[in-house]
Order: structure tokens, then C-alpha cells, then sequence
């Protein structure tokens, strides 16, 4: 039986690899951490906007953190408003049972609310991708 001999296929470039060193760079600098309080704020605004409202309390209470690790970011969006340790944000999002035995139903305000903010973030991450 013959050997089969696979052809050798090689890859070459022009150019240099400024631009990916620098993306590369300013990951390690960390350098997106400077728009992520826009986003926490954008975040924030957009919650308190769309929390439904009795006395606005709810509405009025949000905030977010950021959290960093050495691999990873997250911001996270809190609401204050509790009744007996219960999170009021959340009764209202996913619905609740009454003192008499009925259901109140949730409104799902977190997550459409939000969807732009995740959207907005992707897109710039992609820009600077694109960017570098």
C-alpha cells in the first residue's frame, strides 16, 4: 500500500500587529471599566422608569454595583424597597399571594427595561473590538 503524503498548506501576512497589541493592552488595563458606570446609571434610570408605581418608593430605590474579578466584570442592579426582609421589586416582577389567599400577578418591568442596556453594552464591546 502507497503512503499517503498530505500537501502542506502555509499562511503569511503583511503587516504588523499594532492594532491587536493594543486591544490587547488596553484589556489588561482594564481601559472598558470607565464606561461600565455609564451603564450601571443608564441601568438605574431605565429600572426606575419602568417599576410600576404606587407610592414610588420601589422605583426610587434602585442602584447598582460593579464587581470585579480577575476575570470577569458584572454590574448588578439592586432595589432596596423591602417589607419584612421581602424585596418589593421582586414581588412585582414575578407576582405575589395576598393575605386572603389570592394571587397578584407579576409584571415582567426587569427585563424589557433592561434589554437595552445589555444590547447598548454588546455594541460597544463589539465596537472596541472592532476598534483595536
Amino acid at each position: 500500500m502507497g503512503k499517503m503524503v498530505m500537501p502542506s498548506v502555509g499562511y503569511s501576512f503583511t503587516g504588523d500587529l499594532k492594532n491587536t497589541r493594543n486591544f490587547l493592552n488596553n484589556l489588561k488595563r482594564r481601559n472598558f471599566l470607565k464606561n461600565l458606570d455609564k451603564y450601571g446609571e443608564m441601568g438605574v434610570k431605565a429600572l426606575r422608569e419602568a417599576t410600576p408605581r404606587d407610592t414610588g418608593t420601589t422605583a426610587n430605590s434602585w442602584s447598582y454595583v460593579i464587581e470585579e474579578t480577575n476575570d470577569s466584570v458584572t454590574i448588578t442592579w439592586l432595589n432596596s424597597n423591602e417589607n419584612r426582609s421581602i424585596p418589593i421589586a421582586l414581588l412585582l416582577q414575578y407576582g405575589h399571594a395576598t393575605r386572603n389567599g389570592g394571587w397578584i400577578a407579576g409584571i415582567d418591568y426587569i427585563n424589557p427595561a433592561l434589554k437595552p442596556i445589555f444590547e447598548a453594552i454588546a455594541k460597544s464591546a463589539w465596537e472596541e473590538v472592532k476598534r483595536a
